[in-house]
């Protein structure tokens, strides 16, 4: 791959909040997911589960007890990564990689995909919607499908922020 190769897989990850409402294929949801437990894991342990949400009403639903994802009504798919951080001093980095891998795939296979953070008042209100026992922590919530929009390519480097060799 050229640098510019690689410059525009990175850069074609933008944040989609508009969907067509067509659903995604089950093939691709597997690639997904698939790309996403391939991110780097702190001693290998892998901290992370995926609850995949296909049912238009189960969208709806999860989209809109989620104060920042009600966008995602008409995603064709919602991923829910999770887990159990206990004991796991790095599960929120694995979790942060293992999404991030998932947003990556999602744009270079022409899908568009959001994250949406957590927080404890968002466990709460997606638990009994999801049936997540209380000893996961959902990391996040992800809507994505068919883009409505299409973000132009971009990346936000600033040289102001980049040091070499010391601060």
């Amino acid at each position: 791959m050229t640098e510019d190769e690689i410059l525009a897989f990175f850069m074609r990850r933008r944040s989609v909040r508009k969907f067509t409402g067509e659903p995604v294929p089950k093939e691709k949801l597997k690639l997904l997911l698939k790309a996403a437990m391939a991110a780097p894991s702190a001693r290998n342990r892998q901290p992370w589960e995926f609850l995949v949400i296909t049912e238009r009403e189960k969208i709806r639903e999860v989209c809109t007890a989620h104060p920042y994802a009600k966008f995602g009504v008409d995603a064709g798919a919602v991923i829910v990564p999770l887990g159990k951080p206990a004991g796991n001093f790095y599960f929120f980095q694995d979790m942060a990689a293992a999404v991030e891998n998932l947003l990556l795939a999602a744009a270079n296979l022409g899908l568009g995909a959001t994250w949406c953070g957590m927080d404890e008042k968002r466990q709460e209100l997606l638990r009994p919607i999801l049936g997540i026992p209380e000893e996961y922590w959902i990391f996040a919530v992800v809507p994505m499908g068919v883009p409505a929009e299409n973000p132009p390519p971009r990346t936000q480097y600033d040289p102001a922020k980049v040091h070499w060799e010391r601060f």
